[in-house]
């Protein structure tokens, strides 16, 4: 059995790993190999060389072993409350399991002196105590530095986590405004209207007015956090209408949402998002139409899938509408997308927010 790692770990790490306590750990050598004998044996442990020798080895083992388990305390007792809100219970855990060690190790280490005869330390509770009261201070010192260091560097990395979401917020709305007013988009909607000029001028009159709410609805969702289901089912229907005009039979695109779920909130143009995902990675015909299916789970969330018919000769792509889509639920705080890909279908599946559960 290779017991190196745990020395190396426990033994040695916290004297040489830049560590926050480590600093604490060099400190009390001194402390513990002076204070500690000279306590115990008077000025006989620096004036006779075999005292010092016997008791300088002692207390080099007790403090090694000390600090390896006080380590792994502190490393499981982190591990077990990592969280901020969690400060309390990681501090007074860590306190109270430090004192435990440190009773039962102030006793050994009496005792062990005690069983050599040269020392002069005879074993009473009298010698014990002020090492208790000693090891109990230091406890508090040490068990509530450690733990205002650790959440200290978990705010800290939280800040920068959330600026990270933040700024990939920001680079979403960027990206999805200049997406929503792409010249393409708009160049392909006046080639359909020009079509429908000359076949269907009543048609062509509403394909006008979807177009003007369509864009309508681009401009403002940047300025909303949150719309309602309802407000996207709205939207999407309407986006539905000129899709369909210019793929016609090629793409079929089912809304089946429980009434139940409507008044749940999810960030703007998340079904276009998914839409456009689809369209853009699949190939279609009137005779192998690509179907998106957009339904609400039992568990109150929104899945939209569709028919996986992936192009062949396709363009590596980096899915960035998924990514950004993603990265505005993580700013939200709430669980991430759920992707599966099967033989046949392509499922997304993203949380629906009740707002007025706080959630």
């Amino acid at each position: 059995m290779n017991l190196m790692p745990l020395v190396r770990a426990y033994l040695i790490g916290p004297f040489v790993d830049p560590a926050p306590e480590r600093r604490y750990y060099l400190a009390g050598i001194p402390v513990f190999l002076l204070a500690g004998n000279c306590y115990l044996m008077g000025l006989r442990y620096v004036r006779e060389w075999p005292l010092f020798s016997i008791g300088t080895l002692i207390s080099v083992v007790f403090y090694g072993v000390l600090v390896a388990i006080l380590r792994g305390i502190a490393l499981e007792v982190i591990g077990y409350f990592p969280q901020i809100r969690q400060a309390t219970f990681r501090t007074v855990t860590m306190l109270g399991l430090s004192a435990v060690i440190t009773t039962v190790l102030a006793v050994l280490y009496v005792w062990l002196y005690s069983l050599l005869p040269a020392t002069g330390v005879t074993f009473s509770w009298q010698i014990v105590q002020p090492i208790w009261v000693i090891s109990y201070i230091a406890d508090v010192f040490l068990c509530t530095g450690i733990s205002v260091y650790y959440t200290y560097s978990q705010w800290e990395r939280n800040q920068v986590e959330n600026d990270r979401l933040k700024r990939m917020a920001l680079q979403h709305k960027f990206d999805t405004l200049k997406s929503d007013l792409n010249p393409h988009f708009l160049f392909n909607s006046l080639n359909s209207l020009s079509t429908l000029i000359s076949e269907d001028t009543t048609k062509a009159e509403r394909f006008v007015d979807d177009l003007a709410r369509v864009y309508r609805y681009l401009l403002q969702a940047g300025k909303h956090e949150l719309v309602t289901l309802q407000t996207e089912v709205e939207y999407t229907r309407i986006y539905t209408n000129l899709l369909s005009i210019r793929y016609g039979a090629s793409l079929a695109i089912e809304l089946d949402l429980k009434h139940d779920y409507l008044s749940l909130s999810l960030p703007p143009l998340t079904i276009q998002t998914l839409v456009d995902n689809a369209i853009k990675h699949n190939i279609m015909s009137a005779t192998k139409p690509l179907i998106i299916r957009a339904t609400t789970t039992p568990d109150g969330r929104l899945e939209v899938k569709n028919r996986f018919q992936r192009k062949i000769n396709r363009i590596e792509t980096t899915r960035a509408g998924l990514a950004n889509l993603t990265a505005r639920y993580d700013l939200l705080g709430e669980n991430k997308l759920v992707i599966k890909q099967e033989d046949q279908w392509f499922t997304v599946t993203v949380p629906l927010i009740d707002l007025a559960q706080g959630t």
